[in-house]
């Protein structure tokens, strides 16, 4: 009769739980060295080096994702990618996205 009171605990966690937000700060801390190539404020001065600066948060963590398990292969990338976790690559994608 009262079974949805059992219910309520997890609904309530399921419309409680918010997501974790990148953390621009900490994207941008690891951008020190990314700036090397794609340059301090994500606008390469080279330009076979693609721009990040402006672009979207769910492209650039694809793009970074992919170099990371290798399905996208380049060869100046892949060591700079071992080091990085999902939490990096995440704020990465949310530094990048934060500049125009």
């Amino acid at each position: 009769m009262h079974k949805w009171i059992y219910l309520l605990p997890l609904l309530a966690a399921a419309w409680g739980h918010q997501a974790k937000a990148a953390d621009i700060e900490a994207g941008q801390a690891k951008a020190v060295v990314c700036a090397a190539c794609h340059g301090v404020a994500g606008k390469a001065m080279l330009p076979n080096y693609p721009h990040l600066a402006g672009q979207q948060p769910a492209y650039l963590l694809k793009q970074l994702k992919a170099f990371k398990d290798g399905s996208r292969q380049e060869p100046l990338m892949a060591p700079f990618m071992v080091p990085l976790t999902e939490a990096d690559m995440e704020n990465l994608a949310a530094y990048y996205s934060s500049l125009r």
